[in-house]
């Protein structure tokens, strides 16, 4: 990540390039941010402007080696830590794990979005619903990896993702390092909720306010990343200038799509009596990315049934449709028995319980297939 990837917050990145360059730079740093708006990208930027030693008119050259390593997040000199808890993917007690075991998730995830919400790392690693912190033991090892000298000829640098999530004593055990460390050792904190960060911690740390952006800025930033103009330009006047939320709702506008398309699919299949089908749509229900999008999904599916019901019992003045599923809902009402949406609700509803308590998702959605096709018959 280089500073000419990032749009926006112009002048924060002169005043990072300005310490930089003439070596006043702070040992500890707190960018505070709405979610979503660029603390991330500006830290990453700032740690690759440091380690380069290309870098030329305020920006890193974005190939030398300390560039490439950085731009991958696998620079032995750069250190993450953010909240964890035991969850879908790593069932260890929550006292005993660190960021470390959630690397490889954390690594994607930036990668792919470093606009992302923190919605989007609880998703990424299987925490949703779940209470998360900084833990003692992630304290205690950050410590040791700081006493060893770098690998490389610069700083060592540590990006901690919401201090405000320091457990008391996790914070009491990392004061001492903040406010002493050791030769060429910065800490970037990131905080979306600055007034909750240990005052400990925040008095210690030079301020910087990362701006939300202009809907203009959004759409650009959009635009730079592949998204469609059109697409772009309705996404950044809902993003209340952050582009993590931008993304989000662009995502959501997809997921639409697949969820009307999957229920489609599950849907004719079943007033077909095409049990192999219906079976074939429920692997790709158990295949989507996370626990929350196979709930979004039977929300929809619910949602949907819910129209049907209303149009078979004449109540089509109650009956919201949109153009893109009038169409499936009529089509549905007519061919699926009165009965139908009344007793596959319940069945429905069960199956949202069960995804919060992680039930092995092919089983649950072939059942949840089975028990249609038990109703319909």
């Amino acid at each position: 990540m280089r500073f000419s990837d990032i749009t926006g917050n112009e002048d924060v990145k002169r005043a990072l390039v300005g310490m930089a360059d003439s070596g006043r730079v702070a040992h500890a740093m707190l960018f505070y941010e709405n979610d979503g708006c660029g603390a991330l990208a500006l830290a990453l930027a700032y740690a690759s402007y440091l380690g380069c030693r290309c870098h030329k008119d305020g920006d890193s050259c974005g190939e030398c080696p300390s560039c490439n390593r950085i731009f991958k997040l696998i620079h032995p000199d750069i250190h993450f830590v953010f909240p964890t808890n035991s969850g879908t993917k790593c069932s260890m007690a929550a006292k005993d794990i660190t960021s470390e075991v959630y690397l490889k998730e954390f690594r994607e995830l930036v990668l792919s979005n470093p606009y992302f919400l923190e919605s989007d790392l609880m998703e990424a690693l299987g925490l949703e619903n779940k209470t998360w912190d900084i833990n003692v033991l992630e304290a205690k090892k950050l410590i040791e990896k700081l006493s060893f000298s770098p690998v490389e000829d610069g700083y060592k640098t540590v990006i901690v993702y919401l201090p405000e999530k320091l457990n008391t004593q996790a914070a009491n055990k990392l004061l001492k390092i903040v406010e002493e460390p050791p030769e060429k050792t910065l800490f970037l904190f990131i905080t979306h909720n600055p007034e909750k960060v240990l005052q400990t911690i925040f008095s210690r740390c030079q301020s910087s306010r990362i701006v939300p952006l202009s809907r203009e800025e959004v759409y650009s930033a959009l635009v730079n990343m592949g998204e469609g103009e059109e697409e772009a330009a309705t996404a950044a006047a809902v993003s209340g200038g952050s582009v993590g939320v931008a993304l989000r709702s662009l995502a959501a506008a997809e997921d639409q799509q697949l969820f009307l398309d999957l229920t489609t699919d599950l849907l004719g299949a079943v007033a077909g009596r095409d049990l192999l089908l219906a079976q074939s749509v429920a692997e790709q229900i158990a295949d989507l990315s996370s626990r929350s999008r196979q709930k979004a999904f039977c929300e929809s599916l619910s949602e949907t049934l819910r129209k049907i019901f209303l149009v078979q019992q004449k109540l089509d003045s109650l009956v919201l449709t949109t153009s893109t599923d009038d169409l499936l809902v009529r089509n549905m009402a007519s061919k699926l028995p009165r009965n139908f949406v009344s007793r596959v609700l319940p069945v429905l509803d069960k199956a949202i319980y069960h995804i919060d308590r992680n039930v092995n998702q092919k089983i649950l959605f072939s059942d949840l297939v089975n028990r249609m096709f038990v109703t319909i018959r």
